[in-house]
């Protein structure tokens, strides 16, 4: 097939670009050439401004799909699904679970209710307008390409090449050894999804024509924090200690989820459904999961090659793991 991608060259976009190419299909690339510029030498990269310039170029070619990794802002993906309306059969938006307004659910799926914005005219990407801009995007390249849109909600993406360290923080603390501060407790659940596994999954969908809304996280089978731990320790074959520390400490100490202990979110009931979602129609559809020791070692690798004075995007750094250790000790719970 001939494919043409919006992106291509970071974390997940290389990774559907291994993929495309694994399977044997034609690429496109179009991006701004800011990230990677050189990573694929042997494809037809075309550098542009998606805003001013995606017109310009659907207005002579054409292709079987597009994959969208890189839309944030409905304004921008509608003149996106507009421009493309009539050059692709199919527009794959990559969206996120992100998008659904109630967390406290178990078992999400793809009809649940989705966020929305008081004001649809705002842009600001935060943490409180990622989900609900997400959704109107979706809204957008449904209402310009109806009936040809595929649209794909990942979970948190990890793997190697992921630029945000949100879950590469992990393999690389626990592999580094000592005392390692965890948060809440080792029964917390997680999702995650191999960057790798996801980009097969989306070359299955667009082979199948396939179209509608696939929730798109994983493993197979329940993970909670302790295992991903553990089995970061097991492959790294070191003696790391976990030390978990409840919510209420890491509250008190200003320790963020998400940020500073990355992949963890509070097990609480207004959240209770962020990482249960359900991803039975995708596995259904033919989502796989490599191990996760494959992707911690995969993830180990890859950050090993990384400048050491790589700054890091997420986790703690060690002088101030180590203060929260202490204070840990010395923790009376109120």
């Amino acid at each position: 097939m001939n494919i043409l991608i919006i992106g291509g060259t970071r974390f997940l976009g290389r990774h559907l670009v291994d993929a495309a190419m694994e399977r044997g299909h034609k690429l496109t690339l179009f991006n701004r050439g800011r990230s990677n510029p050189t990573l694929y030498p042997q494809l037809e990269t075309i550098q542009g401004d998606r805003e001013n310039d995606l017109g310009q170029l659907a207005a002579t070619r054409s292709w079987d799909s597009v994959i969208d990794t890189c839309g944030y802002v409905p304004r921008i993906v509608r003149l996106s699904a507009q421009a493309l309306s009539g050059a692709v059969g199919q527009y794959v938006f990559i969206s996120s679970i992100s998008v659904y307004a109630d967390t406290s659910k178990i078992g999400i799926n793809e009809s649940d209710a989705v966020g929305r914005m008081p004001d649809e005219n705002v842009e600001e990407i935060t943490s409180e307008t990622y989900g609900p801009l997400k959704a109107l995007c979706e809204e957008a390249v449904e209402h310009n390409l109806p009936g040809r849109t595929l649209i794909i909600r990942p979970g948190l993406i990890v793997g190697p090449h992921d630029p945000t360290d949100r879950f590469t923080y992990w393999p690389v603390r626990v592999a580094r050894g000592g005392e390692v501060l965890a948060p809440e407790n080792p029964a917390v659940p997680i999702q995650i999804i191999d960057g790798r596994d996801l980009a097969h999954f989306t070359f299955q969908l667009i082979e199948q024509k396939a179209t509608g809304i696939f929730n798109a996280t994983g493993p197979g089978t329940a993970l909670n924090l302790g295992t991903m731990l553990e089995t970061c320790r097991a492959v790294s074959a070191n003696e790391s200690v976990f030390r978990w520390a409840p919510v209420d400490f890491l509250a008190a100490n200003n320790v963020q989820p998400w940020s500073d202990l990355p992949v963890w979110v509070p097990d609480s009931p207004e959240d209770a459904g962020f990482s249960r979602v359900s991803i039975e129609k995708a596995v259904s559809a033919g989502l796989t999961f490599r191990p996760l020791e494959e992707t911690i070692q995969d993830t180990l690798t890859w950050a090993a090659t990384r400048p050491s004075d790589t700054p890091w995007r997420a986790g703690l750094v060690s002088e101030r793991e180590q203060q929260l250790l202490s204070l840990l000790e010395q923790w009376k719970p109120a």
